[in-house]
């Protein structure tokens, strides 16, 4: 797929900025300079977020855009978690990470994609990734309609629009998974389908009539996909909601069920303990506000301040977690003696922008420090000083 010109060029210029090589294609006419540029860029994203991809040589990498939409490594290794049986199909095959993590669970794996560059580099990597994988070029649907049972149907639907805008709901991603779910539950009695992290998880479920889970995942504090989970013959009843957050080799999991969400108890804070805890990422976009309380025995600052404090520390909290050093209010005399020359900067439930707040309390970016501008549960403004625990 690429000559041996084109190969030798990327190899010494693999650390090459592409865009100063691009400048200079006139000065390599025997090199297919677009090919050169899309391996460069594509095997620089890879370190960072395939490393063990971007350890094999002589994997190929397809456009920026396909880069920048696959999974991470992280994100695969957690699809695969979830996943096993005998027969795969992964109907929107892409750059073909998730089909080759998810195939090691599996007898037989299907890679189906519409594509036909992504299904030659799907060949040739997963050839050289020694996986077992049949690749089948064609449309979902068409696909779909002929596929015989499987016991896991995997998509990730695309999230760019005819004009290469992106898109978030169900309905405009293609394929269009509620058009197609029940068609896909004849073909498998376990569906699992890749979102985006923008999209709304409580619309999702109601457009969707069969999701028996959510896995809400983020890496490194940032949430990265929505995983909806479809069982043949679930309809209605509750759902298991499954926040993780992949930090390296820690991960911070929180399972729960959206009952118990609405069942808890949450307890409020009439003062702040020795400790502050400030949800992740993953945590906060699946709407799991009270249930921490409830379970961890901490007290919510208020209803709509999503911190919690307690005098006893929760280690394993799903989150950061902060020693109080204090409890300041906004009055001129408090402000002048906060002392503070620099610290790191949040606003929660506070009517103030994180930067114009900075600006008033004249205090630089960063050190060991933590402010929180945020409102309890009396509603009163206060500025919480604290240190990581």
């Amino acid at each position: 797929m690429i000559d041996e010109a084109t190969r030798i060029f990327i190899a010494q210029h693999s650390n090459d900025d592409v865009r100063s090589l691009a400048l200079q294609a006139s000065r390599y006419p025997e090199v297919d300079m677009r090919v050169a540029a899309t391996q460069i860029e594509g095997r620089r994203i890879a370190r960072t977020k395939l490393p063990a991809w971007a350890a094999v040589e002589g994997l190929i990498y397809p456009v920026r855009l396909s880069m920048e939409q696959c999974s991470s490594e992280a994100t695969a290794q957690y699809k695969a978690s979830l996943v096993q049986g005998t027969c795969l199909a992964d109907l929107t095959g892409g750059f073909g990470i998730d089909c080759s993590y998810m195939s090691a669970q599996f007898v037989r794996a299907t890679y189906v994609e519409r594509n036909a560059e992504l299904c030659a580099i799907a060949t040739h990597n997963f050839a050289l990734l020694n996986k077992s994988i049949e690749v089948r070029q064609g449309q979902c649907e068409e696909v779909l309609a002929a596929l015989p049972e499987q016991d896991w149907i995997f998509l990730d639907p695309a999230r760019r629009d005819r004009g290469g805008n992106k898109v978030v709901a169900l309905a405009d991603c293609e394929p269009d998974v509620c058009a197609l779910e029940e068609q896909l539950l004849q073909k498998s009695a376990h569906v699992m389908v890749k979102c985006s992290p923008m999209l709304d998880i409580s619309q999702a479920i109601g457009q969707l009539r069969s999701v028996a889970e959510v896995h809400v995942v983020s890496v490194g504090n940032e949430c990265k996909e929505l995983l909806f989970v479809l069982e043949r013959g679930k309809s209605g009843g509750d759902i298991q909601m499954h926040t993780v957050n992949i930090q390296g080799a820690h991960v911070q999991a929180f399972d729960y069920t959206l009952r118990a969400e609405a069942a808890a108890v949450c307890t409020y804070a009439e003062q702040l303990g020795q400790y502050l805890y400030e949800p992740n990422n993953s945590l906060m976009k699946a709407g799991c506000y009270r249930l921490p309380s409830e379970r961890f025995g901490m007290r919510k600052l208020h209803p709509n301040t999503h911190l919690y404090t307690s005098d006893v520390l929760v280690s394993d909290f799903p989150g950061r977690v902060f020693r109080v050093n204090g409890c300041n209010g906004f009055s001129k005399k408090e402000l002048k003696a906060l002392g503070y020359k620099q610290a790191n900067l949040a606003v929660r439930n506070f009517p103030e922008h994180v930067d114009t707040l900075r600006k008033r309390l004249k205090i630089g970016d960063g050190g060991a420090a933590y402010l929180f501008a945020t409102t309890l549960f009396d509603e009163s403004k206060v500025l919480i000083c604290c240190e990581k625990a």
